[in-house]
């Protein structure tokens, strides 16, 4: 608690001197900038000028600044904002106009007084508007600054939503494939298949693979590559000769990086829904390409002809959820094709990898 009151108290007395520069800095220009070199009297007659009118623009200023702006203006209190601020600025107006004709035209400009006398409207309107001038520009300021800051911080929530919904939509992969695997697992075991460790062995390579070196941004797509690999190859393992899969990956996309955990769910559909024991011939094809960091991934299979224009194969947990990281991810850098027809399904995806 200690700490962050002396923050406070560092940050209030820091900008107490920037506040304290502004003005000087005000002074200054406002003496010299209108006067000739050489002419001390000018000089002289220009600071006193300027010094007996700094407390109305001071008052002017921060008055606007701390109350009237945060009390009405940002709490949408328009009507009651303008009620207050414009009297006050005539009545700050005169005071300008009052202070002048007592201490400053007597002594400098006493014909001044003689024809406009001290209280002449069109000079007290005038005396409003110049006591607010430095008030309205401070809060301009003021107000872009909070904008700026309100995009800021809207930006970066809207940020944190996007990382927690993908960090939501990586989690349901994991038990979703996981419980897919452990049934194809039991599968054998029931038939006491030789080929069980060999799935233990893959399952624990898949495993760490989603557990521990997918949880980035990106990932070379190499390493997806060798995970869709182990898939395939723990799923041929439960069909055997009954599923035909053919895969084409051109060697250029290894070294390309995409989004860990994108294409898996497209492969699981196609196994979930082209190997269906209705269907007489099972087969798969899987193709993977790139021209110019333009990705394109491929994946047809077989599907019974009585399924076709049903949205069994669209309603999936993976095939959502692969359409919304997508949304999240390459917005407006991908395009996603299905082509659902008598006899196969089709997923035709491209990425634009170019600022990855």
């Amino acid at each position: 608690m200690q700490g962050i009151t002396t923050n406070i108290e560092g940050f209030s007395i820091n900008r107490m001197k920037w506040h304290f520069l502004f003005w000087v800095t005000y002074i200054f220009f406002y003496t010299f900038a209108p006067t000739a070199l050489g002419e001390d009297d000018a000089i002289l007659q220009d600071l006193q000028y300027v010094v007996l009118l700094i407390p109305l623009k001071v008052f002017a200023t921060y008055t606007l600044l701390y109350y009237f702006i945060p009390q009405y203006l940002l709490k949408r209190k328009y009507f009651v904002f303008f009620i207050y601020v414009i009297p006050l600025a005539f009545i700050l107006g005169f005071g300008q106009r009052f202070l002048l004709g007592v201490l400053f035209y007597p002594v400098y400009y006493p014909e001044h007084l003689e024809k406009y006398g001290l209280v002449y409207w069109p000079k007290v309107f005038y005396a409003a508007i110049d006591t607010y001038s430095i008030a309205t520009l401070a809060a301009v300021i003021k107000l872009l600054k909070q904008w700026f800051n309100t995009q800021q911080i809207n930006n970066l929530l809207k940020q944190e939503k996007l990382a927690a919904e993908l960090k939501f939509l990586k989690a349901q992969i994991h038990p979703h494939f996981l419980f897919n695997t452990l049934n194809n697992l039991y599968a054998l075991t029931l038939k006491k298949s030789s080929k069980a460790p060999e799935v233990v062995l893959k399952l624990s390579e898949l495993l760490d693979y989603m557990l521990y070196e997918c949880n980035v941004s990106k990932v070379t797509l190499d390493k997806e590559i060798n995970m869709l690999e182990n898939y395939i190859s723990l799923e041929k393992i439960r069909y055997g000769n009954d599923l035909e899969i053919k895969i084409n990956i051109d060697k250029g996309v290894r070294g390309l990086l995409i989004s860990p955990m994108l294409l898996l769910p497209l492969v699981e559909n196609s196994f979930k829904h082209g190997v269906s024991g209705e269907i007489h011939e099972k087969w798969i094809k899987i193709n993977l390409s790139s021209k110019n960091e333009l990705l394109e991934f491929s994946i047809e299979n077989s599907r019974d002809s009585k399924l076709v224009g049903k949205n069994s194969y669209t309603e999936g947990i993976g095939l959502k959820n692969v359409i919304r990281r997508l949304e999240l991810v390459y917005t407006n850098r991908h395009q996603l094709k299905i082509d659902d027809k008598e006899g196969s399904f089709k997923v035709l995806l491209t990425i634009d990898t170019k600022d990855e």
